[in-house]
């Protein structure tokens, strides 16, 4: 039996406004194999990029464990947890989060240049990840002279050009129309045909449908798995 690439073991999660303290977690677990494509679905405030935000080290829980490659995740240091993320995770942002005055490829570029990583050919490592969202191209263009669809494609080949074995896309398609949003998914199946762990978070059913298991998640608690 194949063993669980990510697990998240009675995960708890409350951020305090005020006098009130909000559950964004409660008492979750969830266990994700390698090589899966999961979706996580569920209302706005419901829990899923808090989820996310566990399993890629970018938030802590208060109670339970996150574990990501027999790694715990949430007893490391900041330090340490830059080094472990730069090597097996990737990110995708709703909002793209690409620098405005840098091309395509300067973009993509960049996680190799802050985590000093292929040295020797980083741009043509970054033009293969480019040609393989289909946008070799388009590498001398800026953000802003590419559509929304394009710029999460550039952002996906930055996510990628580490070759991390997980890929997190925290609602990808939000900022983007239907049809694009469906290019993107196909994407990311693509992707995880080719080897890659996935896990994307979204509210959108019809795009959840392309990956191989839906979790729910609704008031911080994972509700049901298909």
């Amino acid at each position: 039996m194949q063993t669980s690439l990510i697990r998240l073991h009675n995960v708890t999660r409350a951020y305090t406004m005020g006098a009130r303290k909000l559950y964004a977690l409660r008492d979750a677990t969830l266990e994700i194999r390698a090589g899966e494509f999961v979706a996580v679905v569920g209302p706005s405030g419901s829990g899923k990029s808090t989820l996310l935000n566990l399993v890629g080290g970018i938030d802590k829980p208060d109670t339970g464990s996150v574990w990501v490659n027999d790694s715990q995740v949430d007893t490391m240091s900041e330090n340490a947890l830059a080094k472990w993320r730069g090597r097996y995770i990737g990110i995708v942002f709703q909002f793209f989060q690409l620098l405005p005055t840098l091309t395509a490829l300067e973009n993509v570029m960049l996680p190799m240049e802050l985590r000093n990583t292929f040295s020797d050919h980083r741009r043509e490592r970054a033009l293969t990840s480019l040609e393989r969202v289909g946008l070799a191209d388009r590498a001398t263009q800026l953000p802003s002279e590419l559509s929304g669809g394009e710029q999460q494609r550039v952002a996906i080949a930055r996510a990628l050009v580490n070759d991390p074995p997980i890929l997190l896309a925290d609602e990808p398609t939000g900022n983007l129309d239907s049809e694009t949003g469906a290019r993107i998914v196909a994407l990311l199946a693509e992707l995880n045909r080719a080897g890659k762990t996935i896990i994307l978070v979204t509210h959108e059913e019809t795009l959840a449908r392309a990956a191989s298991r839906i979790v729910r998640v609704r008031d911080g608690r994972v509700m049901e798995e298909n």
